[in-house]
């Protein structure tokens, strides 16, 4: 039990601190993980509260941050929308719905005490697996860098198309805007430890964007829509017996998703504390999270690399630092939820594209291409991302690379 160790000295006072950036740094990450995910701005803040307290409580790990994540959002579009109308009510009610059913179960798996499964998740799988998120989180961010009307929901080839052929009408101000958030993200990243370079950056966007707006007002910039308050919503999942059947399939595979990444980070944030980590607990705590979220408007969340490195770089101790985030969101959106509506999306587009950048591990991948059988499971992984329905190609990527793992005993 953690309790105890606020008790010690200073240690309260860092997860203090550390929980305040953690806060600061998920309000411009959580506003453009909800646009990824198809959903309304609002619920990648909602996500990263209640969860972010229960898996705190309830997991394994000590510093790992639950919340709204980058592949997560990303496959959850993939995977929703041919359901329904992303942003729609029902799309919305939908996400709710996988949100408890992934709960559910990653509880069942806790108690069965299946902690041992993501170990046939291979790294390679996962390296690949991001690779690909990482050039679709790019694809799907296109249209709104760029301020062209490009089909939403279109594949990379898709996209490429659309884009060579609507040049003539890209719009010069939302570039305008998100080069200058790029550029200031750039720039800041040395003084990211003080003030984090994200929040200085969609600011910066933000001001470009008013500025662009008074020289030029027939660019027409969009921005994003209004949110409607600092607390999450009640919500109640649909669980009808139809909306559980079409949603079986997507929710088994976004809970193994969810769960690889989950113990991934919680096993590396462990090996750097020398701590030990039980990973049926933290299956325990990342189901309790998702299914108590999904009645209060948050969709699946699972570990988030970027936030729960900052949250280990700003020095925390304790799970304590978590909730501490959870808690100054809160008061932070209760002044910051009004001046929403001048955040550019193109401002947006350019955060995601810094994610998307570093969720490519370039290093890793030079290293594993240079294994012959890795580099199958690696390649096969990638592509499977870019050319199929993501619940499919992370259960593919594990299905070769146990083919792989078979070939090298041999």
């Amino acid at each position: 039990m953690w309790w105890p160790l606020l008790k010690q000295r200073g240690v309260l006072r860092a997860d203090v601190l550390a929980g305040l950036t953690g806060a600061v740094v998920v309000l411009p990450q959580g506003v453009a993980f909800a646009t990824l995910a198809g959903m309304p701005p609002e619920y990648g803040l909602y996500s990263a509260i209640v969860p972010c307290v229960i898996a705190a409580l309830l997991g394994s790990s000590r510093v790992m941050v639950t919340g709204p994540a980058n592949a997560i959002s990303l496959t959850i579009l993939a995977i929703m929308a041919p359901l329904a109308a992303p942003g729609s009510d029902r799309y919305v009610a939908l996400v709710l719905t996988l949100t408890f059913m992934v709960g559910v179960w990653q509880l069942l798996l806790g108690l069965a005490r299946a902690g041992k499964l993501t170990q046939h998740i291979s790294h390679t799988v996962i390296v690949g697996f991001t690779a690909g998120a990482a050039v679709l989180i790019i694809n799907s961010q296109i249209r709104n860098f760029f301020g062209v009307d490009i089909s939403r929901g279109a594949n990379v080839w898709q996209t490429a198309r659309e884009f060579f052929g609507l040049l003539g009408s890209i719009n010069p101000g939302t570039v305008i805007v998100g080069v200058s958030t790029l550029v200031a993200a750039t720039l800041w990243k040395p003084l990211n430890r003080w003030v984090p370079a994200m929040l200085i950056a969609v600011i910066v966007g933000a001001m470009v964007a008013a500025i662009v707006k008074g020289a030029q007002p027939d660019w027409m910039i969009k921005t994003v829509d209004a949110l409607p308050g600092a607390l999450p919503r009640l919500s109640t999942p649909e669980l009808s017996l139809d909306t559980l059947k079409l949603l079986l399939i997507p929710s088994l595979a976004m809970t193994l998703l969810a769960l690889a990444e989950a113990v991934s980070i919680a096993q590396a944030m462990a090996k750097k504390r020398n701590e030990p980590l039980d990973g049926n607990q933290e299956f325990l705590g990342q189901g309790a999270a998702n299914m108590i979220g999904s009645f209060f408007s948050a969709y699946p969340s699972s570990g988030s690399f970027n936030r729960s490195g900052v949250n280990l770089a700003a020095g925390a101790v304790t799970p304590f630092s978590a909730i501490c985030a959870a808690v100054f969101l809160v008061l932070i959106l209760f002044f910051v939820a009004p001046l929403a509506t001048y955040l550019p999306l193109a401002a947006v587009a350019a955060i995601l594209f810094l994610v998307a950048w570093g969720l490519i591990d370039r290093r890793e991948i030079r290293h594993l291409l240079d294994d012959k059988f890795e580099r199958i499971t690696l390649i096969a992984t990638f592509v499977a991302t870019l050319t199929m329905p993501l619940e499919w190609a992370i259960l593919l990527g594990v299905a070769v690379s146990l083919v792989v793992v078979r070939l090298k005993g041999r």
